[in-house]
């Protein structure tokens, strides 16, 4: 067998269900590993100078301009090739994404990212549960059992991704991610971009509140604060006449609209 001992017995392991992350689609629930989450274990399990992805091929296969908004939808069919001692395994697999954005551009290069990083893990999956494969099984046997999370509370490192979902930076204190995520909250250049970012950073706001609250820290607010800094930067962006920076607007009494959308939708 080309793989050692070490990486059959990762390769053979349930997938970990903290990474397990889940969406709706067509009124049924989806459950998914995220893009970042399989490269990891894929640098962890081959080896960082041991692999390689190569994008086949890539085609935009419709795109829609419409009321200022634009979208457009990708296919993109990805090569995985791992060396292992003196043998090659090569797998290759495909997928599709649709992006929305404020600009065609925008919109074109999530879409396609989006098919790439689809593509990249269902290659992946078919080298064993950790990757995914195990989502695939209705009975999910191939998934470890959950811990009980307050005997487990999450203590970093904290992960930052940007709108597409590509890890930008880790952070060991929770202050230092609460900073950068509010910096690129308030660069934002539009709403949609804004609500791309928090969504794929929510899901870490929320176990960095967790954590939190399990050192004994239940007053340090930095995900309230992170609420709040985003609905302000919401109403700034809906209210183009007056693009204050959000922490001079703090004390302001917001939009209604815009911030019970958020609240409602984004709360951590």
């Amino acid at each position: 067998m080309a793989f050692t001992d070490t990486q059959v017995r990762l390769l053979k392991a349930k997938l970990d269900p903290r990474f397990i992350r889940s969406r709706s689609s067509n009124g049924s629930t989806l459950r998914y590993v995220e893009g970042w989450h399989a490269v990891a274990e894929a640098n962890r399990m081959f080896g960082y100078e041991a692999w390689d992805r190569r994008t086949v091929s890539a085609s935009c296969v419709w795109t829609e301009a419409k009321a200022g908004i634009y979208r457009a939808v990708y296919t993109a069919k990805v090569r995985i090739t791992v060396r292992a001692g003196e043998v090659s395994v090569v797998r290759e697999g495909s997928g599709s994404c649709e992006a929305t954005a404020a600009t065609a551009g925008q919109a074109h290069e999530l879409a396609l990212k989006g098919a790439e990083t689809d593509a990249t893990k269902r290659a992946l999956a078919t080298f064993g549960n950790p990757f995914g494969l195990a989502l695939y099984d209705r009975e999910q046997v191939g998934v470890r059992k959950a811990r009980n999370e307050k005997a487990s509370p999450p203590v970093g490192p904290w992960i930052l991704r940007s709108a597409s979902g590509v890890e930008e930076a880790s952070f060991d204190k929770p202050s230092e991610f609460a900073g950068v995520l509010r910096k690129a909250m308030a660069e934002a250049r539009d709403i949609e971009l804004l609500f791309a970012i928090w969504e794929q950073n929510v899901e870490t706001v929320r176990a960095l509140n967790r954590s939190l609250k399990q050192d004994a820290l239940p007053k340090s607010g930095i995900a309230p604060q992170l609420v709040s800094h985003l609905k302000q930067c919401a109403i700034a962006l809906d209210k183009p006449e007056s693009r204050a920076k959000p922490e001079s607007r703090a004390n302001g009494p917001g939009h209604p609209e815009v911030a019970g959308v958020t609240a409602a939708k984004f709360t951590a």
